[in-house]
């Protein structure tokens, strides 16, 4: 678990955090002539292209929706290929993040624990924008799900905690094994296809249907896809192993990080 004393750290360098994350979001446009205004154009264009091609040119149906609900499919889309993105990138950005401030983690003498949580902010900063800008369409286009829309802040936390407890799993087993970010680049491929995003679960067999159970992000993504096209409250039971596996991670990742830090600035 996350100690006291690691509490006072994260507070005492939480300035060192939040320039690191305001450096990071500044570099992606230090050079570009619009600047920040790409971390809008990119995903408004991204959720354009979603709308106006399975919407309007491929008119997709959702098996489920409701009659006439014309953008059905473009929601429940960009629902699961958003919330996807979050999870993909805090997995590869904190798989990788010791041995990219290796030179910060053997010259500096800071709480090591800031770097999960810079990955984090800056995953969901960026997370933050594009999702923002898709409850803009959401709103715009008259299928705004209401209050029930909140809902899916417990599912982002969920996410988050699954997403950097595997992260940190992955992060330091790489400073040993440079395999395993390799792996869990492909790894994470697979998953993507192997959960119902850009294709419906009813179009599976039911015994491979069966088997989504045991896939975490199917069930996060789908109740981010319940509360934005369906309007109805996540399955909260369906959840609750996904957060005792998120804990446990977490827990796991952790005990791992403090008991290997020494051996990691050693191995880096």
């Amino acid at each position: 678990m996350i100690s006291p004393l690691m509490l006072r750290g994260l507070w005492a360098y939480r300035g060192f955090v939040l320039g690191s994350v305001k450096r990071e979001f500044q570099s992606k446009y230090s050079n570009a002539v619009l600047g920040a205004l790409w971390s809008l154009l990119s995903p408004l264009a991204m959720i354009v292209v979603y709308t106006v091609i399975f919407a309007e040119v491929m008119h997709s149906k959702l098996p489920g929706a409701a009659a006439g609900a014309h953008y059905a499919y473009s929601i429940w889309l960009c629902a699961g290929v958003l919330t996807w993105g979050l999870f993909a990138e805090i997995v590869a950005r904190a798989q990788g993040m010791f041995i990219e401030q290796a030179n910060l983690i053997k010259k500096v003498s800071f709480p090591r624990i800031c770097l999960p949580l810079i990955v984090v902010l800056s995953a969901l900063l960026n997370f933050a924008i594009i999702f923002g800008l898709f409850t803009v369409f959401l709103v715009a286009s008259g299928t705004f799900p209401g209050w029930v829309y909140f809902s899916i802040l417990p599912v982002l936390a969920v996410q988050v905690l699954l997403a950097i407890g595997l992260g940190m799993v992955a992060g330091v087993l790489n400073v040993f094994f440079r395999d395993v970010g390799q792996f869990v680049t492909i790894a994470m491929q697979f998953w993507f296809w192997l959960t119902p995003i850009v294709y419906p679960a009813t179009i599976l067999p039911a015994d491979v249907r069966a088997l989504l159970g045991f896939n975490p992000m199917a069930r996060v993504i789908g109740a981010y896809q319940d509360v934005l096209v369906q309007g109805a409250a996540p399955d909260w039971r369906s959840l609750f192993p996904v957060f005792v596996l998120a804990a446990a991670l977490c827990l796991f990742g952790l005990r791992l990080f403090r008991r290997r830090a020494g051996e990691m600035v050693d191995e880096l």
